[in-house]
């Protein structure tokens, strides 16, 4: 099978399509010929050397796919060949095929297209996990999502949207800004020239937000804990803008705030499946019904990874880019 490898640590050109023996799928595993693949950020930080996949996964980036089950593994009797589904991987997606774990895979909405679906698993396990389940947020509750024009973004912005809370988005333009209020923000603020804590501020009467989504870490930390509200929740799941910083713990006793955050790669298939449990019954059907949409910005072809690579590092795109084999 054709596959996208990355030929040593480096930048976007060090990505090439190369050729690999087809896997097969193990106990509770199914093989994927693949239609489509999302490219995520963390393809870009393994792509550098910064974030080798879990032990026993595929060394081949990629941890969304959609396609057709072509052959199921010892024991898996929820999904049969043939059928569509969308999957969170390990690794393994910039393929023609890949094995996933049954548990982690998911119907294609009705309605939607392979190449729609392939773009929804790491975004909304990211969204569900770390927004409605470790975040709490609720549908009277306020929510900020730092980089509302991402993939992860635009997936916050729909589903708090719809499922009833106030949401507020940052993004770096104002076209950008634009997009995330037509997907339903409320408030959009261009960071660039605007501050989030002043706007939140004056937008919630001198509250604060509830929650707070952050992918940017760094200094925005201090900044944050003053935007939320008391008894608010700040949740990581990057850290672009840096690791380390300074906070104010007399802040955090005040408001009795919760700092929190989570990785999802090398959980468990156990926590996984169970994320996709309530996926399914709570967030696929507002695919169904149109409450919430998949956002692609660009698609590429294996032989453009590079492209593909280059442009998710440039930050120029609102929702996600794909990957076609």
């Amino acid at each position: 099978m054709r596959v996208v490898e990355i030929g040593s640590p480096g930048g976007p050109e060090v990505l090439r399509v190369a050729e690999r023996a087809c896997p097969r799928p193990g106990p509770g595993e199914v093989l994927i010929e693949v239609v489509a693949a999302g490219v995520n950020r963390p393809d870009v930080l393994q792509r550098k050397g910064a974030y080798p996949p879990p032990a026993g996964a595929s060394d081949i980036p990629g941890l969304e796919v959609a396609g057709r089950v072509v052959e199921c593994g010892e024991g898996v009797v929820a999904l049969a060949v043939g059928e569509r589904v969308c999957a969170l991987l390990s690794g393994g997606g910039y393929a023609e095929y890949c094995v996933a774990p049954a548990a982690q895979c998911l119907p294609v909405p009705t309605g939607l297209t392979d190449l729609e679906a392939a773009s929804l698993p790491e975004t909304y396990f990211t969204v569900w996990s770390n927004v409605f389940e470790r975040g709490a947020l609720r549908p009277d509750e306020t929510f900020l999502v730092q980089g509302g024009s991402s993939g992860i973004g635009v997936a916050a912005i729909q589903l708090a949207h719809a499922l009833g809370s106030r949401v507020f988005a940052t993004a770096g333009s104002p076209e950008k800004c634009r997009a995330c209020e037509r997907l339903g923000a409320g408030r959009a603020i261009d960071y660039r020239s605007e501050d989030f804590v002043a706007v939140i501020m004056a937008e919630t009467g001198g509250r604060g937000v509830d929650v707070i989504l952050d992918m940017i870490g760094g200094d925005y930390l201090m900044r944050e804990t003053a935007a939320l509200a008391e008894d608010g929740r700040l949740v990581f799941i990057n850290t672009m803008g840096g690791a380390k910083t300074t906070i104010n713990l007399v802040e955090v006793m005040r408001k009795r705030l919760t700092i929190t955050g989570s990785t999802l790669r090398a959980r468990p298939v156990a926590v996984k499946a169970e994320i996709a449990r309530r996926l399914q019954q709570q967030v696929w059907p507002l695919f169904e019904v149109g409450k919430i949409k998949p956002v692609i910005y660009r698609s590429f072809p294996f032989a453009e990874a590079a492209q593909a690579h280059a442009l998710m590092e440039s930050s120029q795109h609102v929702g996600k880019i794909m990957l076609l084999p």
